[in-house]
């Protein structure tokens, strides 16, 4: 395989600009794919940041340092952008909580117990996620989404998964980044396009064993059925009587084996009712002037009050703040037009 021409490299540190900009700096440096909702207190004191980056051909690597933040890939952005990328990151120090799938803060500022020390996080870019950080060095893999699928059946479950780097396969993945972090200044662009060849493979098999997805005969039947439920489901998400009933008549699947398929998106019904609030987002962001009603119907919501209490308590926004925003964007994008 020929390996690509030159290595991107790029540094950048909120270092040298003012402290009362630095950490807006910083918020815009993650613009291109992240939100950084900021407190008052936030804005009025200094913040520390930097970060390095390496792209070989499709593949990214960096290695960032900052102070505590939250990173917010909402579903309005997602449905703005084309980043599509798997994310794999390595906390060296720090700590995260993670909430896949929804980008508000805790009712009542409550939060989920963080992930341990050392801990390892595959991300979807093509799916919503908030991340409350702490002070941390973080190492990044970005790997292209065609690249995870053709390894990984149903690359898409492993969103939001942690895994302690204790373990064995994850602590040999773990010296390999930090060997990578130590070196990639002096390395050729053949000898790391191979590094990250190998940190990327390392990744899919590391989430692709937590997940159940890979390893042996008894983990390929369940993804073979994992990924038929999940292509059933979105052949006929427009369905307004989609439901785990249906599923189950449909693709003749006993209820338990159904229910421990889906165990780690909530259960089958969890499971179709984001899909339809997907659609229904991707839906408002294509045609932002169809009425919310109309949406709401097409879905199988049996109104429009109903349909949007589960958009905002999945999206933590209305349908309405979802088309609100894509008509911002595209103002922005053309130029105010």
């Amino acid at each position: 395989m020929k390996s690509p021409a030159l290595i991107v490299r790029s540094h950048f540190s909120v270092g040298d600009a003012a402290p009362e900009r630095q950490v807006l700096a910083w918020r815009e440096r993650v613009s291109h794919m992240m939100d950084m909702p900021l407190s008052r207190a936030q804005l009025a004191q200094p913040f520390s940041a930097a970060i390095d980056r390496y792209a070989v051909g499709e593949r990214v690597f960096t290695d960032s340092r900052t102070d505590p933040l939250t990173l917010v890939r909402s579903i309005a952005r997602i449905s703005t952008d084309n980043v599509r990328d798997f994310a794999f990151r390595i906390f060296l120090e720090g700590r995260v909580n993670v909430r896949a799938g929804s980008t508000g803060p805790r009712p009542g500022g409550r939060r989920d117990p963080p992930a341990p020390q050392r801990a390892m996080l595959a991300l979807d870019m093509d799916q919503a996620v908030r991340m409350d950080v702490d002070a941390c060095r973080v190492l990044t893999l970005f790997v292209p989404r065609t690249v995870v699928e053709a390894t990984l059946p149903d690359a898409a479950s492993i969103h939001g998964r942690l895994i302690d780097t204790s373990t064995s396969l994850a602590s040999l993945l773990r010296a390999h980044m930090v060997g990578l972090s130590a070196d990639v200044g002096a390395m050729g662009v053949g000898e790391l396009d191979g590094a990250l060849r190998v940190a990327g493979e390392l990744f899919v098999a590391a989430f692709g064993k937590q997940a159940g997805l890979s390893g042996n005969a008894r983990a390929a039947v369940r993804a073979a059925m994992f990924g038929q439920v999940r292509r059933y489901v979105d052949a006929h998400v427009e369905q307004p009587d989609l439901s785990s009933q249906m599923v189950l008549r449909e693709l003749g699947l006993p209820r338990a084996t159904l229910y421990r398929l889906f165990e780690h998106e909530g259960g089958i019904a969890a499971y179709i009712s984001e899909r339809k609030l997907r659609a229904a987002a991707d839906e408002i962001a294509r045609f932002p002037y169809l009425a919310v009603k109309d949406v709401a119907y097409a879905m199988g919501f049996n109104s429009a009050s109903t349909f949007t209490r589960a958009f905002r308590r999945q999206y933590e926004m209305t349908p309405q703040d979802l088309r609100a925003h894509v008509l911002q964007m595209r103002r922005s994008v053309g130029g105010g037009a």
